[in-house]
Parts: C-alpha cells; structure tokens; sequence
C-alpha cells in the first residue's frame, strides 16, 4: 500500500512528486475544503430558524461554527476518500502557518482516517527538505488551529454584524470588516487632509558656478532677515492643512528678498564650510512578505495580490522558499550558501562573520524564516523559468538578490555638504552628495537607488565666480496619497493584520467599490467616507488602529497555548459591552439620513449623498433642489465648484455637439467601467452607451457617437422572422437573435458590423462560457438598461443582473441558456 500525501495546490503536488519515490501518492485538496457559510442557501436547514443561523456560528454554543463544504469541492473530496483507502499513511502536507495546519485539520475532520496521520512541515520545496519533513513529523497543533479557527469567527462576527447596520442606514451592499474598515480609515483620513488642504507659495533660489571648467548648481539655504539668519522655507514648513507655517524660525523665500542676493552675483563669492560625515549603511535583511509587497510593489508596479500570486508561483515550482512569513531569519544552510556566493564576487565583500538580523515585530510568529531562494540558491540567469522577461523570473531576481546582499559588507559612503556665499555677506548656498567609497551590498543589491555624485575638491576660504543665479515660485502640494506598498507598511507598523492578509485586503476593499486606483495611489471613493465617518463615530473602536493591533496580539496568544479562544470570542462578542449589544444600542440612535450625507467645509452649499444607484450631491437653486449624479471613480478631494457646476450640466468632459434627432447635447465622458457617449442632461435620465475599447475616446466625431447612440440597431431579419440586433455591452459589441449572442472581434471595427457579418457570426459555435471573459452577456433585461450575464464562480455557474447573483440549477447548462431562461430565474429570485 502507498502512504497518501496531501498538499493544498496541484503545482505544489507536482513538485514534490519529482522528489518522492513509488511509495508515495501525492495528491491535491486545492485549497480550502470547507469554510462557513457564504450565504443563506449554504446553511443546513436545521440550524435555519436559529438567530445566529445568519452568522455561521452557533453563539449561543461556544460559538461552534457551521462549516460546510463547497460544491465544487465534492468531487475532489471523493477522489482523495478513494486514494485514503489504499493508503497505509496520511501526510498532511500543507503549508507552515496556521492557515495552513487550518486546512491539514479539516482535512482531517472530513475524511475521517482510520490511518495514521502524520503532519509534515517545511519551508522550502526541495528535495532535502521534503525528505526532512518527512523524517520530522508532528501532531497537528490544535493551538494554531484554535488561533486560526478564532480568527474566522471573529471576523465573521465583525462583518455580519455590523454590515447590516450599515445596509439599514446608508446603502444595500456595504459591508464592514476587522482589518478592511480600518484599512479604508487610513485612506479615508489621508483623503480628508488633501480636501482640507490649503495651498501655499514659496520661493526658491539657485546658484551655478564652476570650478575646472564643470558646472555645479548650489541650493539657497539661508538669508539674514532684520540681522537674524534664517533658513528659507521648503513644501515640508507648511501645514498641509492650514497651509500655515509651522514655525517662524524659517522665513518664506520671495522675488523681492532674492533680487538683493542678485546684485551680489559679480562679486566673489567664498567657501565657508565644508563639512563631512562618514556614514555606514547596512544592508537590508531577506524579504519578509510586507516588504516583498512594497519593493515589487515600487519596481515593477505590481498590486499586492499580483506580487503573492507570482510568490506562489515560484515557491510551488520549488525556486524560493515560503511567502507569507514575517521573519526575517535566515537558516545556517541559507545563510552559508549566500556566503559562498559572495566570496565568488569577491573577498572583500563577504564579512568576517555572518550577518545576523533582529526581529522588529513583536509577533512574528507565521513562519520561522524569511523569503529566500530554495535550495542552493540557483543564479537567476541559470534557473529554469520560461522567460527572461517573466514575471517570475523577475520576482526571482529580486529575492536572490535582496537574500545574498543581506550578507555582505557594509557600504561604506560620505555625505558631504560645501556652504559658498557672496563674500561678507550672510547669503548661504549649499551643493550636497554622497560619495561612495566603498560599495560594499550595494554592488548586488540597491533598493535606495544611491548614487555617487562627483562633488569639486574645494576648501574653506576658496574662491568661486557666480555664473547663474535662479528664482523658481513652488506651490505646497496636498499630501500624497497611498499607494498600495505605503498602506502595507503602515498596517504592518501598526500590526494590523498579518502577512496572509495584506493582499486580500486591498483586492477586497478596491472590489467592494471603497477604492478606486490611479496608476498606483489608492483613492477612496465618497462611499468609503461615508461608510468609514459613521463606524468612526458610532463603533470607533473597531477601527482604531491599536484596537485591531490588540485582536492580532490576542490572537497570537491563543496560538501559542496562553488565551482560550472561547474567552476571548465571549469578550469580544457577547456581555453588554460585547459587539451583538452595541450594535443594537448604536442602531436607535444612528440617523440614516444624517449618515447618508458628507459634507465638505469649502462646498458648504453642496450635501453628498449615497444612495441606491451610487454618489450624488444636492444643492438649491433658487427654491428648486437640484440633483447631481457622480462618477463612482470620482476623487473626492479632487471636488471643486468648478467641477460640480460642469457634472450638473452634463458637460464633465467634451461635448461633441447637438444629436439632430433630438436637440439633445452628445457628451464624451469618463466613468466606472471607462469611456462612454451620453445623450442629454445628467438630471433627464440621459441614454447612455460605452465607447468600444479599440476606439480612441478623444478621437469619436460626432457622426459615429449618434451611430453608437443609436445601438442596440436592427440590422435586418433572420429566417425571416427573428430580427438581428447590433449592441455594446460594457464587454464589446455583439449580435443577436432569437436569444443567442455572439461577440464581435475587437479586430472589427462596429462601424463595418452589416447583416451579412452578424449572420456568419450567429451560425458559428457559441464559445463556451468558461473562457478568460468568465462571462456570457445574454442582453439587456427588458424595460432597463441593465444586461444580463452569466459568471463562472466558485460554485459553479450563476446569473448576475444588476449587482444581484442568482444561481443556476445543476441540470442547466450554461451554454444553451437563453436571456428567455435568465429574466424567469431573475423573476422567481425577486
């Protein structure tokens, strides 16, 4: 009989098999094989007229939770029950945190083995670790699977608790969650200093002089203002509130003050000081999972889930080692062959001793070593990815790098500063750098982008000619907003979540319509300042962040055997100051009209609201109240009187001209899902149509946005009864008749769509319903301009209208649904 291994990810299995003989099977879960209830229909009918049923957790039952398997994990579960049953052994061989022992339990607690069960852990997938593993087995740890069992439930409890509440008073759909709400704070109170914001101007001055035929630009440092040298403002002396300065030790540089320093420029001017500070810089330590998240994230302007997603990847081919971890430790074995490496670069840069890190997080307890690369550290021009413009292979480069450097000398650099002036006065200027004298790490590895600047060799008492002098007038810009990398780090600093979490949270908050991102800034939408105001106020605790610091450091300690999980949910959840009872109070007084407005001090004749459809504002116009639709993406810092009088109008973006049909104004503009034409006024409920991706926005002329406007436009007649329909969803243009769809290739342009084209196109095979889209458009539910679509999800197919889910029975097949089929299921779901 063979001894069954299981691990979470086919690739993971692949990998392991290379290093096992005949005497194991390694076989897959695929992840997660049961979790609580995602909705209604997921809970057993007994537990159904239970209060808690809506939960998942039984609260009144030492908050035993309702766990149920998935669907689409049927099938899986029955083939490794049949694998258990020729198996002399079961390994549980997934990942190391608790998550993962999470899994190897419920594995367990499912298939029921009559066997011996064996859990096997390891850092790395390579063949020296395998074999250790297995010759080092454990129990599994009821304690992390406690701490990870109490970290579900807790967050079940915040999230189904609270966001009903905020259903009942802002908006269907909204949801709040432990480390989410808090998230969305930290953004949110970042957006409101950009809308407080006051900008302010100052001065800067330049000098340019040279010194052997080179040229060198000093910086205006100081001037003497009523015979007291003061230094002259930078962007960082002003408030990025009040716009203010924050101290009158500095002066603010203007036209007038500099023109004195401009009657100087003849004269010579003269070394003052010299000064030089020898600096020794360390390198950093190995990747731990937030700062893989921030470099990647900075380099290569990668999302955090991206980043996880290409660190999966790499560590289930075996190439690094695992990737949610907040250790930044290294083993002997690691930590020697990045020292063998180094000697090979050069003696001078491998220290007479290993570097040794210390832990800067309290609670790093998810893994016991950093990310590193697996193994012997294969070089990244020798290892074996598919390309060298991978993904991977870039990521791989990172964390050989960042790994081996982690070892080497120190750098060793000078910061060197020359203050020169016009003689006998007291205007000072400054030209700074940084040698490198010896480059030690940063020969491999530069994530500071040091550079060394050739500085002239110049002594007290020297003198130079003044060739240039420079005025430039600055404005204090608003303070920057996070991007993905800063977010991370701060949630990290404050011990806000875990490695495991940082990546879902971000995906999640950006999904749920909270965020909104440019290039690589976070934006929260004025539905996250809404939502976010009213937990601030009402639930304060539940997103500050040393409260939700706490839970991680409570949860910590029940992993590690000190805190009984079941205490601590009480404390948490039940008693009069316990979560269930606060919400309840909370509830009377909360005024749904009040939380449904977000006021701006600068726009004080302007209420933003939510509503069901989305963002709006209200404001009067004499004695009429006036409505104004916003774009979900919209910055709320980014609102001025200027921008609201042109949305009111329609004329946010260009107007391309008047539809003759109509008398109506034709508008380019800019939303949620991108480019769109819209005919008429934003208050008349304007017919509106997406601009297909393949034409440029700006380059529409009026004649083809009336064409656009005109779809979805009969073609002609099929078999002569069924007429043909040219349309554009917001996923391209397609044809239809007598209920099938069929896209349009984007190589063809919707101008050329004629009869003859949408008829070859509706006798070819419908694709099937699983391809990349994860999506068929059926068409548009009658009387509404909302379409109809069919999804791919974890479960298996369903119907999405609007942003409501309908399921599908088993026996339907996806593909041969009609939008007949779909608005009968949509009816019986009302």
């Amino acid at each position: 009989m063979k001894k069954l291994l299981i691990v979470e990810s086919p690739t993971k299995a692949k990998t392991i098999k290379k290093f096992l003989d005949s005497k194991y099977n390694v076989t897959s879960c695929v992840g997660h094989i049961r979790d609580l209830p995602q909705s209604a229909k997921d809970i057993p009918e007994k537990y159904k007229k239970k209060p808690w049923a809506n939960l998942g957790v039984d609260t009144d039952n030492n908050f035993e939770p309702i766990y149920c398997v998935p669907k689409d994990k049927d099938k899986v579960i029955k083939q490794i029950k049949t694998k258990l049953k020729e198996a002399s052994e079961l390994y549980l061989a997934t990942d190391e945190d608790r998550e993962g022992e999470s899994i190897s339990w419920h594995l367990v607690q499912v298939l029921k083995p009559k066997i011996k069960v064996k859990r096997m852990i390891f850092h790395e997938i390579t063949k020296g670790a395998i074999k250790e593993a297995l010759a080092n087995t454990r129990k599994i740890d009821e304690d992390l699977v406690k701490a990870q069992e109490a970290r579900r439930i807790l967050d079940r409890l915040v999230g189904y608790t609270i966001s009903p509440l905020l259903w009942k008073k802002l908006a269907y759909g909204l949801s709040a969650g432990r480390v989410q709400s808090v998230a969305v704070k930290i953004l949110v109170s970042r957006e409101k200093e950009r809308i407080n914001f006051v900008q302010a101007k100052y001065g800067s001055g330049t000098a340019t002089f040279a010194v052997k035929n080179k040229k060198y630009e000093a910086k205006l440092k100081s001037i003497p203002v009523k015979n007291v040298i003061k230094n002259i403002a930078l962007g960082t002396d002003f408030s990025p509130t009040t716009g203010k300065l924050k101290s009158n030790k500095v002066v603010v540089l203007d036209k007038k003050q500099f023109s004195k320093i401009e009657g100087l420029k003849t004269k010579p001017w003269i070394i003052a000081k010299v000064n030089e500070k020898k600096i020794t810089k360390k390198p950093a330590p190995p990747f731990i999972t937030s700062t893989l998240q921030q470099v990647a994230s900075r380099r290569f302007a990668w999302s955090a889930s991206k980043v996880m997603k290409v660190a999966q990847s790499l560590y289930e081919q075996g190439f690094i080692t695992y990737m949610r971890t907040d250790s930044i430790a290294m083993s002997k074995d690691a930590t020697k062959e990045a020292r063998s490496i180094i000697a090979k670069i050069g003696k001078k840069y491998l220290p007479a001793s290993a570097n040794v890190y210390k832990q800067k997080s309290k609670s790093a307890q998810e893994a016991h070593e950093a990310i590193r690369p697996a193994g012997k550290f294969v070089h990244p021009d020798k290892i074996s990815l598919p390309a060298k413009s991978s993904d991977e292979t870039r990521l791989y480069d990172l964390i050989w790098k960042r790994a081996v450097a982690s070892q080497m000398t120190n750098s060793i650099q000078k910061q060197v500063s020359i203050e020169v002036k016009p003689k006998n006065t007291d205007y000072t200027f400054v030209l700074s750098g940084t040698i490198i004298e010896f480059d030690g790490f940063l020969k491999l590895y530069n994530d500071e982008s040091v550079e060394a600047v050739v500085l002239p060799n110049l002594k007290v008492g020297d003198t130079v000619q003044c060739s240039k002098l420079e005025y430039k007038e600055h404005e204090t810009k608003p303070p920057f907003r996070f991007s993905e990398a800063m977010l991370i780090q701060t949630m990290e600093k404050e011990g806000i979540g875990r490695p495991s979490t940082y990546a879902p949270t971000i995906s999640n908050i950006i999904h749920r319509g909270y965020v909104t991102k440019d290039k690589t800034s976070l934006i929260p939408t004025f539905k996250a300042m809404m939502v976010s105001n009213l937990l601030s106020k009402y639930f304060p605790e539940y997103v500050d962040m040393s409260f939700t610091s706490k839970m991680e450091e409570d949860l910590d300690k029940i992993a590690a055997g000190k805190l009984n999980h079941i205490d601590y949910l009480n404390g948490i959840y039940s008693g009069k100051e316990g979560l269930k009872n606060k919400v309840l109070k909370k509830e009377k007084l909360i005024d749904p009209s009040e939380s449904r407005t977000f006021v701006i001090d600068k726009l004080k004749k302007y209420e933003f609201k939510i509503g069901r459809f989305g963002t709006y504002v209200t404001t009067k116009q004499g004695k009429e109240e006036i409505k104004i639709n916003l774009p979900d993406d919209l910055a709320p810092s980014a609102v001025d009187e200027e921008l609201l009088l042109a949305f009111s109008k329609g004329k946010e973006s260009n107007t391309l001209g008047v539809d003759k049909e109509t008398g109506l104004n034709i508008y380019s503009l800019s939303g949620k899902y991108g480019p769109y034409l819209q005919l008429g006024e934003n208050n008349n409920n304007p017919k509106r149509i997406s601009i297909p991706k393949e034409l440029d926005p700006s380059m529409v002329t009026l004649k083809q946005a009336q064409y656009l406007l005109s779809l979805p436009l009969k073609l002609g007649v099929k078999d002569k009864k069924h007429d043909v329909i040219l349309g554009i969803s917001r996923f391209g243009v397609y044809v239809s008749s007598d209920g099938e769809y069929r896209s349009v290739s984007k190589d063809v342009s919707v101008f050329d769509v004629d009869l003859k084209l949408a008829l070859k196109l509706l006798k070819e095979e419908k694709k099937s319903w699983k391809k990349k889209s994860n999506a068929i458009d059926l068409g548009v539910y009658p009387k509404t301009k909302y379409n109809i679509f069919i999804h791919s999800g974890k479960y298996g197919p369903y119907i999405k209208f609007k942003k409501k889910n309908y399921s599908i029975k088993k026996d339907i097949k996806p593909e041969k649904m009609t939008l007949k089929d779909a608005i009968e299921i949509i009816d019986k779901g009302k």
